[in-house]
């Protein structure tokens, strides 16, 4: 008797309501009005006898409901197996939290990338300079990145040497002041300075006030989008369906999407897959260096001085 109760009282209609919700709510709404009116005076003399008891016992009835980043991120992934999500839609959404995560440090522009203009620098050395590197804003220092002055338009500077104006690098006029940012702060952090000062540019520093690199708002816009938007220079490149060059700087999440790889080993501990090379060789690498890890084997093919530039990664080959 138990078992046919369970089986036509309990999991039958529970599963013709999961498959039919809308069909099953329409035919039993009437019922189930007349049923909580008729009933609602027992509801209520049961609910007032329980809290009661409660009270008397000083047990706590109220729930904490907060939803964590955990929940939603299940409710995402069951929305995109559902196909309630699109693939980018679903990408984006991991993209947006992933910004809590995510330190500045992981999608600035380094140190040794930078391209800067000193105080000094002839009008000569400037046009040099622009014509080298475009880009849309350039930072002003004195003698060496570590003492940045602030930072100029470059088509605002162009344009005045087109026009044969005498410029002084160091013009109140001209020069902007920038925005300087530890780089502990995570990209939503950034993002929301970036809200509140109206600025589009920041210089990172470290705990010693030495300047690691700069960010712009584009930079942090990109690991929103991710491939949603066209990058004129790709950081993971398939060379065929088991193997892909890889540039050092790439940040951890873009190689365990691509390759399918659940999780790196202590990963906290550095962002980008240069990083991973670096904490898996316990060393300076160089060319030739290589690290197996689950079913690929990480090989270091270009080096700059101390940074990595590119890392082959290849599948292993299962031994027999």
């Amino acid at each position: 008797m138990t078992c046919l109760f369970i089986l036509f009282a309990d999991l039958i209609p529970k599963r013709i309501a999961i498959t039919y919700p809308e069909m099953v709510a329409l035919s039993v709404v009437g019922i189930m009005n007349f049923s909580m009116y008729v009933f609602k005076p027992l509801v209520w003399f049961f609910d007032t006898i329980a809290n009661v008891f409660f009270r008397l016992f000083r047990i706590s009835t109220v729930r904490e409901d907060g939803m964590t980043s955990e929940d939603i991120f299940a409710v995402v992934e069951a929305g995109a197996e559902a196909g309630v999500l699109k693939t980018q839609e679903h990408y984006l959404i991991e993209n947006i939290f992933d910004m809590q995560a995510r330190t500045v440090t992981s999608t600035m522009t380094t140190r040794e990338n930078i391209v800067y203009l000193d105080r000094t620098f002839s009008r000569q050395e400037v046009m040099d300079t622009l014509s080298r590197d475009s880009h849309s804003k350039i930072v002003i220092c004195d003698n060496g990145l570590d003492k940045i002055l602030g930072y100029i338009e470059s088509h605002t500077l162009l344009t005045m040497y087109l026009q044969n104006e005498n410029v002084v690098l160091t013009d109140p006029k001209l020069l902007r002041k920038a925005l300087f940012v530890p780089d502990t702060l995570s990209l939503y952090e950034v993002l929301e300075l970036f809200k509140s000062t109206g600025e589009d540019f920041a210089i990172i520093v470290n705990e010693y006030a030495l300047v690691v690199g700069i960010v712009t708002l584009n930079d942090v816009m990109s690991i929103v989008m991710g491939e949603l938007v066209s990058n004129e220079e790709e950081y993971i490149v398939s060379r065929d369906e088991n193997s892909w060059l890889i540039d050092g700087a790439t940040p951890l999440k873009e190689v365990t999407r691509v390759l399918d790889i659940a999780y790196f080993p202590d990963e906290e501990n550095y962002e980008t897959i240069s990083g991973f090379m670096m904490y898996m060789l316990r060393k300076i690498p160089k060319k030739t260096d290589s690290v197996v890890y689950g079913k690929y084997k990480f090989e270091v093919i270009d080096t700059e001085n101390f940074k990595i530039d590119q890392i082959l990664v290849s599948l292993v080959k299962e031994q027999e």
